[in-house]
């Protein structure tokens, strides 16, 4: 997690600054990339200030796109989504080695690949599918023709009418005026069909269509109170920082229509009983007389707009929804309110069940089968919960509400551009469609990984995929999708697609000449540039592969390394870890705050899940929310699962910052080396090093004034650090803008900023494991970003390539035999 107000305006930077500038020179006698060819220069174009929406922030791109996958093996095809308004546009495969335009590295390093896909392709310009809703497919049970009734409970948190969301970021009234489907089988194109709505004015609302096609909409004219889904709270800046919360936002809805006499019934009882929390109970004699049947599939959350596409999209939670052919007396509507059984239904969906999956039961005796799209949020509290269960998988009847969003994303199903069979005998590593429009150029980034079983090294990268996908946005900071984004109601972001443009996992996306903070991809270029610039021959292999395959596939490797944030983690890759380690696998965790929050993935191999709680973190699931629906298990940080970082890799997050130190523009801080690290089992690390003073204490493409900073990890035996780790050196002396994680907090103190508080360090360190197997910590962000200093000839080089060097060649370790 990191500081967000420094974070926000760099990703903000990320999101805004145009994948341009072409290739340049790839090398500058650097290694053995210098010979690569060039790619042609593309001019920068200017881009608004402001991304705004995610689609606006792509048609702002003039191109941009996506893999079908993140990782793919030799002998595969991959194919690619594109966008872009210009009638053409071109597609060139390339190698990717370095992402970062900072004038100050290496700058674009890109290798060509010949192909027969490397060619113009016609334009198409495709749109985000923003929405989640559950579909229900046309069935004879659901065309009434004649009288019905609906009911469901409902916590709208965007109503049409009310004041601006004092929690959200965007700046969105809390109600557009439009109509938001809660149950409908309506069609607009058609005009036809039924539903329940929450009506434009903000009340609960009922249209139909008549035999004749005449709409009719009935409201009760009394505004909803909305559901707050987060509280105040404090952030740099003064911002929000959401935090879910149970309310008693709570509605039970019903609406229903006697075909014979016209009469139209809406119900609107708040969950408190409080008639002033916008009760209505009305009665309306409308002159329709029978229904005209729509063909649409019957929603939840939307409903069928004009383009029989859905529309209309439906903010908050939703439990229990309900159909009956019938209308329904008021006894029954309000037997239905207490608990009540349901009775005969023509549609009764039951969102407590299934929920790893996209699928949703019907519980009535018609079993129609539904299925939710876009990623509402599942296994959240329902309108019963009693807060006396926080696993909804002991309670599950106290769980069946789904919570929708209007820009919930699981799939941008975009159609394919082009297909590119990735050749049998291609080199490992990052690869991207150099997609290039109008004088744009946007990266489709992907990863080529040797074929299973297949090693073609001792030595693996770990491309943090799981990570990439935590801070992947489609557009802004706010509202770009990502992990540490808010929907438009202000909660959290808890899923992460692949399928969609992830506008930071690309080279440049932090500007032509590198304007702004480079993180994650952009970041770990700087590593995979020194693998490839120093000789080392590498494999290249994701979080998503190391999920699916564990063990099976660190077998086939001496060394992995990491990226520069490794920061989300799934139990099967733990697993994975900490077995090979204690097999005598050997780890280079070339980073800071790793290893940090336990993140699912789904069965399909789509999209990550996070439940933020109790952690340095963007925001809060909400009480009773802490389970992940994937899975089934505990969310949150890793170490309160009883698995610090500190036991796999000897130290575990402690501090961040990102401000300047005490005004002298020094951002991160040198290395000291301690006295510990001249023990024969340690000396070897600092062959090369000099002997006195601090130790990189040179600029560096991620953070100035050392290789220590941004996000730190310390040793601590407390929490887990072997005590054979031997702490190799230290960075201290940060400022008061570095401050200790919010975790270690137990109560607010005088002593968290780093001119105070002694944690506030990174500690460098060396952990041994059986049969020799070792760790390499980092502990920093910025380490990754002092290694090209000098062409690679300086003492953060030399440190890190001592230990490549070491832990790639058979036999014990320097000092331990």
């Amino acid at each position: 997690m990191i500081a967000r107000r420094r974070l926000r305006t760099a990703l903000l930077v990320t999101a805004l600054a145009v994948a341009i500038g072409g290739s340049g020179p790839l090398a500058t006698g650097v290694g053995t990339a210098a010979a690569w060819p060039q790619t042609p220069k593309v001019d920068p174009l200017p881009l608004p200030v402001d991304p705004g929406t995610p689609q606006e922030a792509l048609d702002a791109l003039g191109i941009s796109g996506y893999p079908d996958r993140l990782s793919v093996q030799p002998g595969e095809s991959v194919k690619f989504m594109v966008s872009t308004k210009s009638p053409t546009f071109r597609a060139t495969m390339v190698r990717v080695v370095h992402g970062d335009a900072d004038p100050r590295g290496p700058g674009l390093k890109e290798q060509v690949i010949e192909s027969a896909v490397n060619k113009e392709y016609p334009g198409r310009h495709q749109t985000l599918p923003v929405g989640s809703y559950v579909s229900v497919p046309d069935a004879p049970a659901l065309r009434l023709g004649g009288s019905f009734t609906i009911t469901a409970w409902i916590a709208p948190t965007t109503v049409p009418g009310s004041e601006l969301n004092p929690v959200a970021y965007r700046r969105t009234p809390v109600g557009t005026g439009a109509a938001q489907g809660i149950v409908t089988k309506w069609s607009e194109r058609e005009q036809a069909g039924y539903g329940m709505f929450v009506d434009r004015d903000g009340g609960l609302g009922l249209r139909l269509a008549d035999r004749s096609g005449q709409a009719h909409t009935v409201s009760t004219g009394v505004r909803l109170k909305p559901w707050a889904p987060a509280l105040r709270g404090v952030e740099p800046g003064g911002a929000v920082r959401p935090q879910h919360v149970n309310s008693s936002g709570w509605y039970f809805a019903a609406v229903s229509y006697d075909a014979g006499t016209g009469k139209v019934r809406l119900y609107q009882y708040p969950l408190t009983g409080h008639p002033n929390d916008s009760q209505a109970v009305i009665t309306r004699t409308i002159e329709a007389r029978g229904l005209r049947d729509a063909t649409a599939p019957l929603l939840v959350a939307a409903y069928q707009g004009a383009q029989d596409r859905p529309t209309g999209f439906y903010n908050g939670k939703v439990d229990a929804p309900r159909v009956y052919g019938r209308a329904l007396e008021e006894r029954e509507v309000q037997a239905l309110r207490d608990g009540g059984p349901a009775g005969r239904t023509a549609l009764a969906l039951d969102f407590s069940q299934r929920m790893d999956t996209d699928q949703v039961v019907d519980v009535s005796p018609n079993r129609l089968r539904g299925r939710t799209v876009n990623l509402p949020v599942r296994a959240v509290t329902g309108h019963n919960w009693q807060a006396d269960e926080q696993n909804f998988r002991r309670a599950p009847g106290q769980y069946g509400a789904l919570y929708f969003h209007d820009d919930d994303l699981g799939d941008a199903a975009w159609e394919s551009a082009f297909t590119w069979r990735v050749p049998a005998d291609a080199r490992s590593g990052v690869y991207a469609a150099k997609l290039e429009a109008d004088g744009r150029v946007y990266h489709a980034t992907f990863v080529v990984r040797p074929k299973r079983g297949k090693a073609t090294s001792k030595v693996a990268l770990l491309v943090p995929t799981f990570s990439y996908l935590a801070y992947g946005m489609t557009g802004g900071l706010t509202s770009g999708m990502s992990q540490y984004s808010r929907h438009s109601d202000g909660s959290g972001v808890v899923y992460s697609s692949a399928l969609r443009p992830i506008t930071n996992l690309r080279p440049l996306s932090t500007g032509p000449k590198g304007e702004g903070r480079p993180w994650q991809f952009e970041a770990d270029t700087h590593i995979i540039d020194w693998l490839e610039s120093t000789g080392r021959t590498v494999d290249y292999v994701t979080d998503h592969d190391l999920h699916r395959e564990g063990r099976k596939l660190l077998d086939d490797y001496q060394v992995v390394v990491t990226g520069s944030h490794p920061e989300y983690t799934s139990e099967p890759m733990l697993d994975a870890l900490e077995g090979w380690l204690n097999d005598g696998g050997r780890l280079m965790y070339l980073g800071g705050n790793g290893f940090y929050w336990v993140t699912p993935l789904d069965r399909t191999g789509t999209y990550t899940e996070l439940r933020r709680h109790d952690g340095t973190e963007a925001w809060q699931s909400a009480p009773g929310e802490y389970y992940h629906n994937t899975t089934g298990e505990f969310g949150g940080l890793w170490r309160f699962r009883g698995r610090p970082p500190q036991q796999l890799v000897g130290v575990g997050f402690t501090a961040q910052g990102f401000g300047s130190r005490l005004g002298t523009g020094l951002y991160s801080r040198p290395l000291d080396r301690s006295p510990e690290s001249h023990d024969p089992r340690a000396a070897w690390v600092f062959d090369g090093v000099k002997a006195t003073g601090p130790i990189g204490d040179f600029d560096s493409l991620q953070s100035r004034g050392g290789p220590m900073g941004e996000e730190l990890d310390r040793a601590d035996y407390a929490l887990g650090t072997p005590d054979n780790t031997v702490v190799l050196g230290s960075g201290t002396g940060f400022g008061d803008e570095y401050m200790f994680v919010k975790e270690e907090n137990n109560t607010a103190n005088l002593m968290e900023g780093g001119t105070v508080n002694w944690l506030v360090r990174g500690d460098v360190a060396l952990t041994f494991y059986p049969k020799g197997g070792a760790v390499f910590s980092a502990s920093s962000i910025s380490w990754a970003g002092s290694l090209f200093y000098n062409h690679y000839d300086n003492d953060i080089s030399t440190i890190t390539g001592n230990v490549l060097n070491a832990f790639s060649t058979d036999g014990p370790l320097p000092g331990t035999g």
